[in-house]
């Protein structure tokens, strides 16, 4: 017999940004939680601590214990949570896919390899956000 959750089971992370033509690997391995509102397309997503990701391209993104953005086919917008290295630290505001490109809007826009983000990958912890 099985147990039947209130609502509908909710997808693994990297599932749902597959879905919406993101990368699956985007997000630190613990990232314990998100919520995903289907109609504002909210995305919130729970991290256990600020944390430094480094993909295979050698970029590093920093994340913040909560990440917040809009997702949309191929988009995340309006991202709170979330930095990466362009000479210095820097806000990311916006991440959108474009064939085998991800397109990293962070004061300007850096383009990247989009393989570099499939695979999902470990946080190394750090001090302040």
């Amino acid at each position: 017999m099985r147990d039947y959750l209130e609502g509908k089971l909710q997808k693994a992370l990297p599932d749902l940004l597959k879905e919406y033509d993101m990368p699956a690997g985007l997000f630190p391995r613990d990232t314990t939680n998100y919520e995903f509102n289907e109609e504002t397309k909210k995305l919130t997503v729970y991290i256990p601590s600020a944390c430094d990701v480094g993909y295979k391209d050698s970029s590093v993104v920093r994340f913040f214990t909560c990440v917040t953005g809009y997702l949309e086919k191929g988009k995340l917008s309006d991202i709170e949570g979330m930095k990466t290295k362009v000479l210095v630290w820097t806000k990311v505001t916006s991440i959108k896919t474009e064939g085998s490109k991800v397109h990293f809007t962070a004061g300007m826009k850096k383009t990247r390899s989009r393989d570099a983000y499939e695979v999902v990958r470990d946080g190394i912890i750090i001090d302040k956000f």
